[in-house]
């Protein structure tokens, strides 16, 4: 199936000479009936109900679905992982899921262009930092941890980038093969989803319950560097790029207090300043 929903394309023969004798080193026997015409003759006995590897019941359907339901609101993956239980399934929560169908095809094209090592163009991407949207030329070659971004090296730029998948319009994948690939390198990624080299800076803050939940509803990898103390939440972690936890502080004002980084402190007094 893997092979069959790539790129590219096969026949037959094709199919059976590089899948080889799976079937037959795995116990089953295909028999050919006449022509194009196969079916299974012999199915290994720890195979005995084989929809049972393929198919959940309703009970564990719900169960799926409602972990699904608990993944960040910006998984990319959210869309098709519903669409796929929606295909076999009658179940209410997952008919009135509406996701983003746009993820799931940027997310095909972009594993078919890393697998092939081919160039791509992001159309239409809506850029926060620069404000601009446009087409980026890039070589995909990494997907974060939850398919929310991806690791491209951008060919105007000439650095490695981190680009959100939702941001994206459609991939195009072009026929163009890598031309930057000893370049291609994965940068650091703090809790605030800011990607850096080197080292980082520490610091320390105090959350209120507010400030707490919001961080880890909307950053769940921070979730790590949370510590309750005396009925008071504190969070500690190395963040890469100020930026980040500098518009968490400053959007909650009286909710986060700073107690380490010095540099954090100087960003979000020289930030006010200019701002208000």
């Amino acid at each position: 199936m893997r092979l069959m929903t790539g790129n590219a394309y096969f026949t037959v023969e094709e199919l059976a000479d590089k899948l080889d004798n799976t079937f037959k080193e795995l116990g089953f026997v295909v028999e050919k009936i006449h022509g194009n015409v196969y079916r299974l003759v012999k199915v290994p006995s720890s195979f005995k109900d084989l929809s049972r590897l393929v198919y959940f019941s309703d009970e564990e359907a719900k169960i799926v679905c409602s972990l699904i339901e608990g993944l960040d609101s910006t998984h990319a993956l959210k869309a098709s992982l519903y669409k796929k239980l929606a295909a076999i399934y009658d179940l209410t929560s997952i008919k009135e899921f509406k996701g983003s169908k746009s993820n799931a095809g940027c997310i095909q094209a972009l594993g078919n262009a890393m697998e092939d090592h081919k160039q791509v163009v992001l159309k239409n991407y809506a850029s926060s930092n620069s404000g601009e949207v446009r087409d980026r030329l890039v070589e995909p070659f990494g997907f974060t941890n939850n398919h929310i971004d991806v690791w491209a090296y951008d060919c105007q730029k000439k650095e490695n980038r981190v680009f959100k998948i939702p941001r994206i319009e459609w991939v195009d994948v072009l026929t163009s093969d890598w031309a930057h690939e000893k370049e291609h390198h994965r940068k650091k990624i703090d809790d605030f989803r800011m990607s850096y080299d080197g080292d980082g800076y520490k610091v320390r803050l105090e959350l209120s319950l507010r400030a707490k939940n919001l961080l880890v509803e909307e950053f769940p990898t921070a979730e790590s560097g949370l510590k309750e103390e005396d009925g008071k939440w504190f969070y500690e972690g190395t963040i890469g790029m100020l930026e980040g936890v500098g518009r968490f502080c400053i959007g909650l004002g009286g909710d986060v207090k700073v107690l380490e980084g010095d540099k954090l402190k100087a960003y979000i007094k020289d930030f006010v300043k200019k701002n208000f």
